[in-house]
């Protein structure tokens, strides 16, 4: 009887094989706790728990689970790809684009698109014609129409061509014009950032920046955002004018506009006075 209960009961003395159970064994073998991976890796201490606990799915992102994940492993001294590939395949990450994400720039170019400008004016440019369209089309099909009808409908074509340009130039006079480039430069070491162009499928650059390291927003991206998760960590210069940071302390922040125009308006700095500044 007791052979068969010694048969049925035996010692599991197997290795964490989990990432999250790996580098949490990692850095108890090391003697450190988590709040000295924390000040070593700069990661918030609430996002190494949910990584050691194996709830990647928590964190905001894929990127943001690989990235930490990386960070985590370098501290403790665990071959960062390793555990970077046992992150991936707990998250079911199997196609090739989407291994290439963390650390790498995609070649999408934003310069095949059309600017706002080129959009806008062929649309005023669109109804002038159309306008110029059905008015002939009246006067043309209309042979018993009087000269002073003529003169009458070549007038309104006038008045509303008149009118379209001042539409559009009212419109391009509205539109803040903030000049000089946009720039972050990182305050800390292993920030990670994505800079996209409207949507996140658009990425401008992606990595884990460096202190001192910075960034600066393309001319051609028509619709610069970012996402991060440490906006306190980058200063932010348009024209060479420092501007606030997006947040004074560590939180998840996507889809924040980070063009010159958007940047003077959260400075509460128009661009007539950023021109000012740098002159």
């Amino acid at each position: 009887m007791m052979a068969d209960d010694e048969a049925g009961f035996e010692i599991d003395n197997s290795e964490p094989t989990a990432p999250g159970e790996r580098l949490r064994a990692a850095r108890e073998a090391k003697g450190l706790s988590i709040d000295d991976v924390c000040a070593a890796t700069r990661i918030p201490k609430r996002h190494l728990e949910t990584i050691e606990d194996g709830d990647f799915a928590v964190l905001p992102g894929r990127t943001y689970a690989i990235g930490f994940s990386r960070s985590y492993a370098k501290a403790v001294g665990l071959n960062d790809e390793e555990i970077v590939n046992e992150v991936r395949e707990q998250l079911g990450i199997e196609d090739p684009a989407e291994r290439l994400r963390d650390g790498t720039m995609q070649t999408e170019d934003p310069t095949r698109l059309p600017s706002r400008g080129l959009v806008f004016g062929s649309i005023i440019a669109a109804v002038v014609l159309l306008a110029g369209l059905f008015a002939f089309s009246r006067t043309f099909f209309d042979p018993g129409a009087e000269p002073a009808s003529l003169l009458a409908e070549q007038d309104q074509r006038d008045l509303a061509q008149e009118q379209a340009a001042a539409v559009a130039t009212e419109s391009a006079s509205a539109q803040p014009v903030a000049s000089g480039p946009v720039v972050f430069t990182s305050t800390e070491d292993g920030m990670w950032v994505r800079f996209y162009d409207g949507d996140e499928s658009n990425v401008l650059m992606e990595k884990l920046m460096s202190k001192g390291e910075n960034y600066t927003i393309p001319d051609t991206a028509r619709d610069p955002k970012v996402r991060t998760g440490r906006p306190d960590a980058f200063a932010i210069t348009v024209g060479g004018k420092s501007v606030p940071p997006l947040a004074k302390e560590d939180q998840v922040m996507s889809d924040v506009e980070v063009s010159a125009e958007a940047l003077l308006a959260r400075d509460g700095t128009s661009a007539a006075d950023a021109d000012a500044a740098t002159e």
